[in-house]
């Protein structure tokens, strides 16, 4: 099955405004987010969403900030350094 281009899900990190955190995730979900987890307190949401929606996602009332997850790996304990 071919993907649209730029349609790729990717992970990313959302921060909203606390106060209006019920509301924003609704609106957020409604241009594509995929919700993975939801830190109501802190006022944050991992999730997917696809890259050509980012924008979208970005403009919407109450979004503060959007960051791509990046997955950083770290060698084993006790490993030999580099």
């Amino acid at each position: 099955m071919n993907q649209e281009p730029g349609s790729v899900p990717v992970g990313v990190i959302v921060v909203v405004d606390p106060g209006r955190y019920a509301q924003t995730v609704d609106a957020a979900r409604q241009v594509g987010l995929a919700v993975v987890s939801e830190q109501p307190i802190l006022g944050s949401l991992s999730e997917t969403i696809a890259e050509n929606r980012i924008l979208l996602l970005e403009a919407v009332d109450g979004v503060e900030s959007v960051d791509r997850e990046r997955i950083i790996r770290l060698p084993p304990p006790y490993s030999s350094p580099q």
